[in-house]
């Protein structure tokens, strides 16, 4: 039996060094990743990346592309993402800002993060109204649908709003596709998103994005509830306080 030759690294063993790779090249590529590809980039040979990918896919760290023979990061690795989300200080640091909002408009305030292609809801301070809308912490959503999540699908690459917009086409017969790409120019340009009873649950929602210190959207915070008490007079300044709020996570994440 012919056993690889263990090396020791700054970072730890050769072997080990390889996979951590492998995993931070799907973490920063936009599109599904083939052997060739990635031996390419890595300066590895097939042979190696192959048997890599093998024991990924065998713990559902990768999976292969239906119909394809590239690979895309597997839900293990989705459930590392939102584990890690729940250990950094993303939440503490939003906290104070998100209450300060609920009390200034008196409506629910959420914060959703990206992981992997999809988000979740992390927290939320419930508005103190009878009639109010209450999210579910932790349930993954599509980037396609929500206010919540247009804020930061806006602000991707175009290979994932592509895919987002493949997504939504198969669940709405005749999507106004250009119409729809239109509405992320204007979330781009204006720095929020609105939703008023677009999942036909009555519920209304502002959202806008945060950001890292190198500039990626890191998932987006919201004041919602219900359509009725969203009147179209108070509109803007109602966004103007969640972007201000949005720019102020960000300004902490940076600091």
């Amino acid at each position: 039996m012919v056993r690889e030759r263990t090396v020791e690294t700054p970072g730890g063993t050769e072997a080990a060094d390889r996979v951590a790779d492998v995993l931070l090249l799907f973490a920063r590529s936009d599109s599904p990743l083939g052997v060739s590809q990635i031996a390419r980039d890595l300066s590895l040979s097939k042979a190696v990346v192959h048997r890599i990918l093998q024991s990924l896919v065998s713990r559902s760290l990768a999976k292969v592309v239906p119909g394809g023979s590239s690979y895309v990061l597997g839900p293990a690795a989705l459930g590392l993402s939102a584990r890690a989300w729940s250990q950094i200080d993303v939440r503490s640091i939003a906290s104070p800002i998100l209450r300060r909002l609920r009390d200034t408009t008196r409506e629910t305030t959420t914060l959703s993060v990206l992981v992997g292609n999809e988000r979740i809801y992390l927290d939320q301070f419930e508005s103190p109204e009878e009639v109010k809308m209450v999210i579910e912490i932790g349930p993954r959503y599509p980037l396609h649908s929500g206010a919540s999540s247009r804020a930061i699908l806006a602000f991707l690459s175009l290979s994932l709003i592509d895919e987002a917009v493949r997504q939504l086409r198969a669940r709405r017969a005749g999507l106004d596709e250009d119409g729809y790409r239109d509405g992320l120019d204007r979330v781009r340009e204006q720095g929020y998103a609105t939703s008023i009873n677009e999942r036909n649950t009555g519920a209304a929602s502002i959202a806008a994005p945060f950001f890292d210190s190198a500039g990626n959207v890191m998932g987006s915070i919201s004041s919602s509830g219900p359509a009725f008490r969203y009147a179209i007079e108070d509109h803007e300044e109602h966004a103007a306080l969640v972007v201000e709020a949005s720019h102020a996570i960000t300004q902490r994440l940076r600091g």
